[in-house]
């Protein structure tokens, strides 16, 4: 016997109630971690949106915002996502119960319970089915935790009803039924559409809520579901004990469908009233069949045609991890768990994993934006210097040759004039002889009416000669500096234009602008030769002194004699050696000015970028250490929970081996992978956990490669070392051997040279992803059964724009340049050809340069010397040479793999044509 709000001891929990306890737990403990990690991401995509809003608004101001800055500016968080995450990720799990009547509805929740909580037998029945004209109005029923069993009437979410009720009047098995039921002389709404709150001391309801909807004559399921469609995850279970369901019902299940867009559990309960059970031979007969109610709810579009079940209504196989949960029924309720937790787990973990799925996307694009970034501020960093020095060494290039032209055709040019006026002497007094003029009256005898028309005569003659010695020089000069134009104008003009759009200053194509002036000098020196340019002037000078020759007390005739007799004065007045130095003194002027004012502009461009680069390694440095490893953690964290979700914690098997940073396991199967490896890693600081983070980002955003080791996911164990620390699973493709312990077991010439050529194309694979290995050696090369191999071990592996250079890799294996800090991925050829030596060799032994060294700094410093592995006796030339030009200590002169490749592959075909086989010891028969 219960009492009202008293202490409750907890009833043992039947095997249903306890693992749908089990379920909620899994699910609310997720929960956690997903709110923490979306939390976590709100605050890092606020973070970002008011830094850079901030440092773009302010480098807006002045004219010179970085691109990179304008656009991580932009990195937020989609508001229809952060929607959908929080009304998901904050949603509370609860167990909705339907039915087609009262009766029904109370066996189901007594069956989840565990206990004969409500009551059930014909009263409750025929209330429900209105029994001596009797309308059933149960009241709806929330069951929630508490440390004392009571009853109270409360407005949903509001507040508690001051009523006296029948359980707190006295000690009860059952919630007394006139508790249950709104009397008909109740007249107050209030009271009427006041819903039971029932506390039990029961472990489910710690973990989740249960609420059993009223009788439709109470309230319609639209209002009673109105608080159950926002912010909660429901488990809809619909219990049903009549072979069909009514039309009324049918329209009440469409209207749940639409309001909540869940799944719905059809569960058969057995009649109130006990029946003889079947003779088990019938029974079995029957469970065979498709009932009637599972072909009405089928034709109805409430189950799934496709969906396979037992008897019991539990799907025949297991649900493909992460598939959309469909409804069910089931009809044995005897083995009701078997149905209904499967369909509870579906739900909550479809709910969840979707809004990891959607935090990892998130993170994964984001995370590929920052590196992205970090490749476009590296590059500029590297290029936008030598972009500066190749523009000034370029222009200084064009304007020596320009001036060069200048002086040395000035001679030629004085040439030319000399040329050209003898030329064109006799045609340009015949033409001036003929030249008519107009606007001047000319009377018959050619006596001019005006000296001042005189004058005119004489000008227009004179422009004829300038005229058309313009025309003859116009092309020598021009022709001259088109060459040059065509060199420098493509690739020196694109660059500056490069340089000026990244500076985004005001002062933008200034520069280009000089650079064309230069370009262009010859052009206005003879183009635009007018009367007012400074080397018509001089001729005009020339022409004076005829004038100031010609009297004019007696005015002449113009006659054609007279014409020619000026024309030829002003040639022969004209000084070729004048006309030319003028020419190309005007050239001279006209290219100083503009390599001037270019050198000026380019000074004022390279103080912009070098503000500007300031700040972009500013921007590249958070990127590399702050901005890319938190996200990157973030992104861990999300896929983690994604994968354990679906696929569970991975059992660790037997140990096959330790490094410097984790543990390796045998792992039977994950994921509907078998065999793998489990790779345990405890990060001992933030440091290895961003290592770590970005280690899984790019191994995980990498294509499938034959020659690479898949992983297959990650888990964070947060009960490592019985919950001392926290370690994260990386399960991955297991094979059959490291290549050390292939070379020690001995491995044929042919597979040796199979699985060099293997190594280099797993790591120009990672080349063309833009990644670095750093540490490719003999234990991280795996083999398959048939030897072949595959890279693994990508703890060191980077983009190149995300290397901070520092000093990693194992000793022998390192290229002296990694030891500056400045490396590229040429680190991998030169690792390889370590790696090429012990193939060659067949053997694990040290060579001989590096046994002798007692410890690893002496080992570095006769690396940076130049010590490297010796040369076997047993060793083809070809492999020597090979492996020397890839240990090579200048980066720039070790082949590309690309070269590389078809060398080994000849190599290979020569050798392994002769038939060796041999099992150990150097490329030829040492043995």
């Amino acid at each position: 016997m219960m009492e009202g709000n008293v202490q409750q001891q907890r009833t043992p929990l039947t095997p249903l109630a306890r693992e749908l306890t089990r379920v909620f737990s899994n699910y609310n403990k997720h929960s956690v971690q997903l709110k923490k990690n979306l939390k976590e991401t709100k605050l890092f995509f606020r973070e970002i949106s008011q830094n850079y809003s901030n440092a773009t608004a302010s480098t807006i101001s002045s004219d010179s915002a970085s691109l990179e800055t304008v656009q991580l500016s932009c990195i937020s968080f989609p508001s229809h996502e952060e929607e959908f995450l929080r009304n998901t990720v904050g949603a509370a799990p609860y167990i909705l119960v339907l039915g087609q009547d009262c009766a029904a509805r109370y066996q189901l929740l007594n069956c989840l319970l565990g206990e004969r909580l409500l009551p059930l037998g014909p009263a409750a029945g025929e209330a429900c089915q209105g029994a001596q004209g009797l309308i059933c109005k149960r009241r709806k029923l929330y069951f929630t935790y508490g440390r004392q069993t009571g009853l109270s009437l409360a407005l949903p979410g509001q507040y508690e009803l001051v009523h006296q009720l029948a359980a707190n009047r006295g000690r009860w098995d059952t919630v007394p039924r006139e508790d249950l039921e709104i009397h008909e002389e109740c007249e107050d709404p209030a009271h009427r559409l006041a819903e039971l709150e029932i506390t039990l001391h029961h472990p489910m309801l710690q973990e989740a809520k249960v609420r059993v909807v009223p009788c439709s004559s109470v309230q319609p399921i639209e209002e009673a579901l109105e608080d159950c469609a926002h912010n909660v995850i429901p488990v809809v279970l619909y219990a049903i004990n009549q072979d069909s369901l009514t039309s009324e019902q049918v329209a009440e299940l469409r209207k749940v469908k639409e309001m909540l867009s869940f799944p719905i559990c059809f569960i058969r309960v057995p009649d109130a009233t006990p029946v003889a059970s079947p003779e088990p031979g019938r029974r079995a007969e029957k469970d065979r069949e498709k009932s009637s109610l599972h072909k009405q709810l089928l034709s109805l579009g409430f189950l799934n045609n496709h969906m396979g079940s037992c008897s019991c209504g539990a799907p025949t196989q297991a649900p493909t991890p992460g598939a959309k949960p469909q409804s069910m029924l089931g009809e044995s309720f005897e083995r009701l768990h078997r149905l209904l937790v499967p369909f509870a787990r579906q739900v909550l973990q479809n709910q969840q994993v979707e809004a990891a799925n959607l935090l990892n996307g998130l993170h994964c694009r984001c995370l590929d934006l920052f590196i992205n970034q970090a490749f476009d501020m590296q590059r500029d960093l590297q290029i936008t210097p030598r972009r500066l020095e190749y523009t000034r060494e370029k222009e200084g290039d064009l304007f020596n040759s320009l001036m060069a032209i200048a002086n040395r055709k000035q001679e030629e040019m004085k040439e030319m004039i000399v040329e050209t006026l003898s030329s064109m002497k006799e045609q340009l007094l015949e033409d001036a002889a003929n030249l008519e003029f107009k606007d001047i009256i000319v009377t018959t005898n050619g006596e001019p009416v005006t000296s001042k028309e005189i004058k005119s005569c004489i000008h227009l003659i004179q422009e004829l000669i300038v005229v058309r010695l313009n025309q003859a020089v116009a092309n020598k000069l021009i022709s001259s500096v088109d060459y040059l134009r065509e060199s420098f104008v493509g690739t020196l003009e694109r660059c500056l234009s490069s340089l000026e759009k990244s500076n985004m200053d005001s002062s933008v194509h200034i520069t280009s602008n000089h650079l064309k002036q230069l370009l262009n000098a010859a052009y206005h020196v003879e183009v635009t030769f007018h009367s007012g340019s400074s080397v018509t002037r001089f001729v005009w000078e020339q022409i004076k002194q005829i004038i100031h020759r010609i009297t004019f007390v007696n005015p002449p005739a113009i006659t054609p004699e007279w014409k020619r007799k000026v024309a030829q004065d002003a040639i022969e007045s004209l000084s070729a050696a004048k006309l030319a130095r003028s020419i190309c003194s005007q050239f001279r002027t006209r290219l100083n000015s503009s390599h001037e004012a270019f050198a000026l502009s380019l000074r004022q461009l390279e103080e912009g970028h070098t503000g500007r680069l300031e700040r972009t390694e500013d921007l590249w440095l958070r990127v590399r250490k702050d901005h890319a490893p938190r996200l990157a953690r973030l992104s861990l964290e999300s896929r983690s929970l994604r994968d354990v979700l679906l696929h569970g914690k991975p059992k660790l098997g037997k140990e096959l081996g330790r490094g410097q940073y984790g543990v390796v396991y045998l792992c039977d199967s994950w994921g509907g992978h078998y065999p793998c490896a489990l790779k345990s890693v405890v990060p001992p600081d933030d440091k290895h956990w961003n290592d770590l983070a970005l280690e899984f980002h790019y191994t995980r955003s990498l294509p499938r490669h034959e020659r690479l080791v898949d992983l297959h996911g990650s888990v964070i164990d947060h009960t490592y070392g019985d919950g001392s620390s926290i370690a994260v699973l990386l399960i991955m493709e297991r094979l059959h051997r490291d290549l050390y312990t292939g070379l020690k077991a001995g491995l044929t010439l042919k597979e040796r040279l199979q699985i060099a050529l293997d190594v280099v194309e797993g790591i120009r694979f990672l080349h063309s992803q833009g990644l670095v290995h750093r540490d490719i050696k003999l234990k991280n090369v795996l083999l398959d059964k048939q030897n072949r191999a595959k890279i693994t071990d990508l703890g060191f592996c980077k983009p190149e724009a995300m290397m901070s250079g520092s000093i990693v890799g194992t000793p022998i294996h390192m290229a002296p340049e990694l030891f500056t800090g400045k490396y590229d991925n040429s680190v991998d050829v030169y690792a390889f050809g370590i790696l090429f030596w012990y193939l060659c060799t067949g053997s694990v032994k040290l060579p001989e340069a590096f046994e002798k060294c007692s410890s690893k700094d002496q080992l570095w410093n006769n690396v940076k010397k130049g010590s490297r592995p010796e040369r076997q006796p047993t060793f083809d030339e070809d492999c020597w040479q090979l492996m020397e030009a890839c240990w090579n200590g200048d980066p720039s002169l070790r082949p590309l793999l690309g070269i590389v490749q078809p060398i080994l592959q000849s190599i290979m075909e020569r050798l392994c044509g002769r038939g060796s086989e041999e099992r150990s010891g150097g490329l030829e028969d040492s043995n």
